[in-house]
């Protein structure tokens, strides 16, 4: 079978709407997508590190109770699980405030086994910071060699946006390491204050990845592949919580590679039926999550795409 790898952070993400709390859920990006795609049934393995506190030990039991691994999370006692506050507001964006006290410190990561065609997946600026840079890059240059699919996420959140200049190096050697580039109208907003996709795939993005899938929300989904730009309509809906969309249309993307026996190989000469059908899966996911007040799919609807 084959298997989706991630490496990023893990957050419990404490919810807020009118101002008050109402629900606290383990998150962070690479993590929701990797939620899901086990849900459906899916083999994945996160890598990532949690503090050796009551947070640590809530995530670490989700992550059990919904068939992750834990083999790959690093644990530390010098410091604490990070937390994030999420403000609602009234048009269903998110606000976010992050407290982080964790330990710098790094243990050597042991790395899982990748095969052909296997999946992994990276992003945020746990792809960008210093401190983990290396780790991240470690995994993907392994994932190359052994020909995976790399799927880069940049995620790249307003509480950056002042480093963008500076990081946009980095986010560069990113899209050349990737096979797959999905990122979101917010994203290139906060790292080139640009909102055409067309300009960002043929300006910053083009050159290192033939394949960008740019998200807009309600504005849609532009595809840009080696052979030309197809642009997807989004089905009105009206949402409860944005919070975990866009990690939820990668794990819907993620998994048509797998449900559709689609390689690394097989990327530059799909149809255009077959990116159709990718497309609309991951559209499929995000709509079930934004539905909810959960970062990732219900388990009825994985369920039901696990008996398809």
């Amino acid at each position: 079978m084959r298997k989706v790898i991630g490496i990023g952070e893990t957050i419990l993400d404490i919810l807020f709407s009118d101002g008050q709390p109402y629900t606290a859920l383990p998150g962070g990006s690479i993590f929701n997508t990797l939620v899901s795609l086990s849900r459906v049934g899916v083999q994945t393995s996160f890598i990532g590190e949690l503090g050796d506190d009551r947070v640590g030990q809530i995530i670490r039991d989700f992550m059990q109770q919904n068939g992750m691994s834990t083999d790959y999370m690093d644990s530390f006692s010098e410091g604490l699980s990070p937390v994030s506050l999420a403000f609602l507001d009234e048009g269903q964006g998110t606000d976010y405030m992050f407290y982080t006290n964790r330990s710098k410190r790094r243990s050597n990561m042991a790395l899982p086994d990748i095969q052909p065609d296997d999946i992994v997946l990276f992003g945020s600026y746990y792809a960008l910071n210093p401190d983990t840079r290396d780790r991240v890059m470690d995994l993907v240059q392994y994932a190359r060699e052994r020909r995976a699919i790399v799927y880069y996420d940049p995620n790249f959140r307003k509480a950056h946006a002042h480093e963008a200049i500076q990081l946009r190096a980095t986010v560069m050697d990113n899209y050349e390491a990737a096979d797959l580039v999905r990122g979101s109208d917010e994203d290139f907003v906060n790292l080139y204050k640009k909102t055409d996709p067309d300009e960002v795939y043929r300006d910053e993005v083009q050159f290192y990845c033939k394949r960008l899938i740019a998200t807009r929300g309600s504005g849609g989904i532009s595809l840009y592949t080696e052979k030309g730009c197809t642009h997807y309509d989004v089905p009105p809906l009206t949402a409860v919580s944005s919070i975990g969309a866009g990690d939820a249309f990668n794990a819907g993307l993620i998994y048509s590679l797998i449900k559709y026996r689609i390689g690394q190989m097989d990327l530059t000469d799909l149809s255009p039926m077959m990116w159709d059908k990718m497309i609309g899966l991951g559209i499929a996911f995000a709509a079930e999550v934004c539905g909810s007040s959960a970062n990732y799919v219900s388990p009825e609807f994985a369920a039901k795409h696990r008996e398809e």
